[in-house]
This record gives structure tokens, C-alpha cells and sequence, in this order.
């Protein structure tokens, strides 16, 4: 099973026990602001059932995040394929989720950096997208921290979000492997015996 450490970061697959912080953070409205809304228990405990499936059906995912030393819940980062159609997919997207108390602290960029290199390194996917609603200016700037670039061009919009709603339209940053610049090398991730599909 796959464990990626940074010097802050323990980035795991999930437990029971991530349920009732994952529920908190994903009914918190300053990190929804730029998703179409909060999200129940029940609709929380749905997408954590999603990402574990991811998971089993692809080898990679998107992680639970712990703050060390204290191995707090922080959130999830990590790798996801997404569910609908667009002119750049198929694809795999890097994305995360941070507890507000935690921002601007880094943590994003960092384990966004870790999970770059297992994304290229250990599972040797040819590239990542990365995408939000294009007023969401916070998490734009961790892609770009991440050597991520922007064509204006590429933007789209959303098509799970209604015409005229106010975060239909979203940005497309990439970062393609024979672009990437690996500041040092992949020493922390511990790996299964299965090997991740690069689907």
C-alpha cells in the first residue's frame, strides 16, 4: 500500500476513523466557496466511498493528509480521473483539499510537490491537469508554485455546472513529464505489491 511522506505531510489511504474530520472539512463553506456548495454526511460519506474505489479500480487516488508530528487530519491531495467529458479528456488530475485553519501554511504546494513525483516517477504518467473555477485565485497559485502552466485557450466550461452559474467557467493548467524539473529525488514513497495502473 502506498505512503508518501513530506517533511509536514503523511499522505495514506483512508480510514473509518477520517470519516468525521472529512465530513467537518467538506461542511466547512470558506473551502466549498468555489465548489457548488457544503456537503451533508451523508453526501460526504458518499465521496469518501468514491475515492476508495478509485482506488481499488485505478491503483492511485487521492490521499488522506496527516499533519506531522501530531498526525492531525489535514485533508486530501492526490491524483484522480475525471468522470466527465471535455476536450482534455481522458486525463488524470492532481487536486487537494485543505482544512481552512491550515491555509496558507504551505501544505498544498508541498505535497502537491511529493505527489508530482510519485505521479511521474513511480506510477510514469505522461502528464496532469489541474483545474478550478476560474475566480478560485488561491489554488491557481498553488499549480503555479507546482510549475504548472496556463493556456487561456483550454479553458472550459464546467459540465456539470448549469449555464449562467457563477462558477461554470474553469481554468486548465498542465504540467507534462518531459517539462518537469524534479528539485531532488522520489526517497519517500513506500509501495505495495501491486503495481498502480496508469490509466
Amino acid at each position: 500500500m502506498t505512503v508518501l511522506k513530506t517533511e509536514r505531510l503523511l499522505l495514506r489511504r483512508w480510514r473509518d476513523s477520517d470519516r468525521e474530520p472529512f465530513a467537518m472539512l467538506n461542511a466547512d463553506p470558506r473551502v466549498m466557496e468555489f465548489m457548488p456548495g457544503p456537503l451533508t454526511r451523508e453526501e460526504s460519506d458518499a465521496l469518501a466511498a468514491r475515492i476508495e474505489s478509485h482506488f481499488e479500480q485505478y491503483g492511485f487516488g487521492l490521499f488522506a493528509a496527516e499533519l506531522l508530528p501530531d498526525h492531525a487530519f489535514v485533508g486530501f491531495m492526490g491524483l484522480s480521473v475525471p468522470t466527465f467529458q471535455a476536450h482534455f479528456t481522458p486525463c488524470v488530475e492532481i487536486g487537494w483539499r485543505i482544512v481552512a485553519d491550515h491555509w496558507g501554511q504551505g501544505l498544498a504546494t508541498e505535497g502537491g510537490q511529493e505527489i508530482i513525483r510519485y505521479a511521474f516517477e513511480v506510477l510514469e504518467l505522461e502528464a496532469l491537469v489541474s483545474f478550478t473555477a476560474a475566480v478560485n485565485l488561491r489554488s491557481q497559485r498553488v499549480m503555479e508554485k507546482l510549475g504548472m502552466t496556463h493556456d487561456p485557450a483550454e479553458d472550459f466550461d464546467h459540465p456539470r455546472l448549469p449555464e449562467g452559474h457563477p462558477l461554470r467557467r474553469h481554468v486548465l493548467y498542465r504540467l507534462r513529464r518531459a517539462e518537469w524539473n524534479p528539485a531532488r529525488p522520489l526517497a519517500s514513497a513506500t509501495l505495495g505489491s501491486r503495481r498502480p495502473s496508469r490509466d
